[in-house]
């Protein structure tokens, strides 16, 4: 997911193999997974090839994860117990912590998916969890396709935190408000990104 492959590309197994430095079947099965979950396309005996990008299917998703993680958020804050909050508290520390030290490369983004995956974690469906993982995934696409934008990474990360501070004091509904806002904030910044690319 690190935006290494142009929409549309063709993969070349010979290179991945070397790249990756795996053999054919794990590699295979690698790529196959991929494509199940939508992140490829694999094309009839002709290999696999990494999916284009629309308008139509940003917006799509953009609506689906405001839909399915305000849910799942106000399900956690109603179900999340004294370890949920003490997760949240030090995923939201180690995000922090990885704005100062890093310069948002991979890690902070291992750690930003972490925030989010704990912020919702004990909603209480398996499958919704599952769906919010795909969308973060197919949204990614998109949100990697340019350079950080400091002012606007600056306003997600301050909404990080007051997410936090909505979700201890289990107001639902300004916290779901505020997810709703946070996740239109990166919506915005994927479609300049999709439009300087389309």
């Amino acid at each position: 997911m690190g935006g290494r492959f142009k929409a549309g590309e063709k993969l070349a197994i010979n290179t991945l193999k070397e790249q990756y430095q795996v053999g054919l079947s794990p590699l295979r099965e690698a790529l196959n997974k991929l494509a199940a979950y939508g992140l490829l396309i694999q094309e009839n005996q002709r290999g696999f090839r990494v999916p284009k990008l629309s308008r139509e299917e940003l917006d799509d998703i953009a609506r689906l994860r405001t839909e399915l993680e305000g849910m799942a958020l106000e399900r956690a804050i109603a179900h999340g117990d004294a370890v949920w909050e003490a997760d949240l508290l030090a995923a939201a520390h180690r995000l922090k912590r990885a704005d100062i030290t890093l310069d948002k490369g991979e890690e902070w983004e291992r750690l930003h998916t972490q925030f989010h995956r704990t912020l919702v974690a004990p909603c209480g469906s398996v499958w919704l969890l599952r769906f919010i993982e795909q969308l973060h995934d197919q949204f990614d696409r998109y949100r990697r396709l340019g350079p950080k934008m400091p002012t606007i990474r600056q306003e997600l990360d301050e909404q990080h935190h007051e997410l936090v501070e909505l979700a201890l004091q289990r107001d639902a509904t300004a916290a779901r408000a505020l997810m709703d806002d946070h996740i239109h904030k990166s919506y915005e910044v994927a479609l300049a990104r999709y439009q300087q690319h389309a």
